[in-house]
């Protein structure tokens, strides 16, 4: 075998505590991540860095993923260091193994790094997707009211902002951050709203100016989101009810929008596919991510222009983001790397 694949479980702690709707008990602290590192044998010296975030709620862990990724390895076998050959690895690992979209993540990820150095390109250029992205939002977690409105407050050069709802102080909440902040609001409630719930916040949220409301309910509950959109004038975008692009035809006239994460759907590849197929079927694109480091924002920020909205703050979350190399401009856009592959490197230990 070509291929051999390392991977390191990285317990990283955040910047303020962020805690959503659909927290586990301790949660919000600090997260566990996966990164992975790529060698093939073909390129002596090159090294793909990949990462994947293993989220309990989509049925994975650290655990699941260690023993998954050398069933994927050996699905891909040595793909051709190419758009093609990338493309290739993808629906190999769709075939050989379904779901697990984090695994998936860190082993495409790495290896489109790894193409991207054995050219002496960035990844932008090995895949052909060029184009400018929208900026970032800048994401926090739900809180007491004063605690929310004092770091929407520190984040006002933000673009936008998306506030995780879900309790009992959601109006309180929403009505602070609007004293401090003037730009627009995202809401993003995790499943965990009745229609109840959406029913009373919904005309506050139009007077509060709210921009788009994402997955106020469970994932499967799909009348609910219709109901929703059917009586909203804000745009319901699903997350946690669009996990790969096999869910879009489900979602189809049910919602406005869909939000795409590497880890969900698999990495670079089929993120980009799932996004031109919401597109294509008339769907708003909402990229976004996981509490993730440099490598797996660098890789979404690969298929930004893609989005018409940019969730992609998840290395901005962490106190200390052990990778460097990715550059964030005074617009809040993720600058395009030139250097070759994803453009980071890990910091010295």
């Amino acid at each position: 075998m070509g291929l051999r694949i390392t991977s390191e479980v990285l317990t990283l702690a955040l910047r303020d505590p962020f805690h959503i709707a659909r927290s586990e008990v301790g949660a919000g602290i600090e997260i566990t991540t996966v990164v992975v590192e790529l060698h093939d044998e073909r390129f002596q010296g090159i090294v793909g860095i990949g990462e994947g975030y293993p989220d309990r709620f989509y049925g994975e862990t650290p655990e699941s993923m260690a023993a998954v990724l050398p069933l994927l390895l050996a699905a891909i076998g040595e793909p051709e260091p190419s758009a093609a050959g990338l493309a290739a690895a993808d629906e190999r690992m769709d075939t050989a193994i379904r779901w697990n979209g984090a695994a998936k993540c860190a082993l495409d990820t790495a290896l489109h790094d790894l193409v991207g150095k054995v050219h002496d390109e960035p990844v932008r250029t090995v895949i052909g997707l060029t184009g400018e992205a929208p900026p970032t939002d800048f994401s926090i977690g739900i809180d007491e009211p004063s605690i929310v409105a004092e770091r929407a407050s520190r984040a006002a050069d933000f673009p936008a902002i998306k506030i995780k709802v879900g309790g009992p102080s959601d109006l309180a909440t929403l009505e602070a951050v609007r004293d401090v902040y003037p730009g627009p609001i995202r809401v993003d409630a995790n499943t965990g709203w009745s229609r109840a719930d959406a029913d009373d916040l919904l005309p506050r949220l139009v007077d509060l100016g709210v921009e788009l409301i994402e997955q106020p309910f469970p994932a499967r509950a799909y009348r609910d989101l219709a109901w929703l959109q059917d009586r909203s004038s804000l745009p319901i975008v699903a997350d946690e009810s669009a996990v790969t692009i096999e869910d879009l035809d489900a979602l189809e006239g049910l919602v406005a929008g869909v939000n795409v994460k590497l880890a969900k759907v698999g990495g670079i590849g089929p993120a980009r596919a799932m996004l031109e197929r919401a597109r294509a079927l008339g769907f708003r694109t909402f990229l976004g991510c996981m509490e993730e480091t440099s490598v797996c924002i660098a890789a979404s920020a690969v298929v930004a222009p893609l989005a018409e909205w940019v969730d992609l703050d998840g290395c901005l979350l962490l106190a200390n983001d052990p990778f460097d190399g990715l550059l964030l401009g005074p617009d809040k856009r993720w600058l395009p790397s030139d250097r070759p592959g994803l453009g980071v490197t890990r910091r010295h230990r």
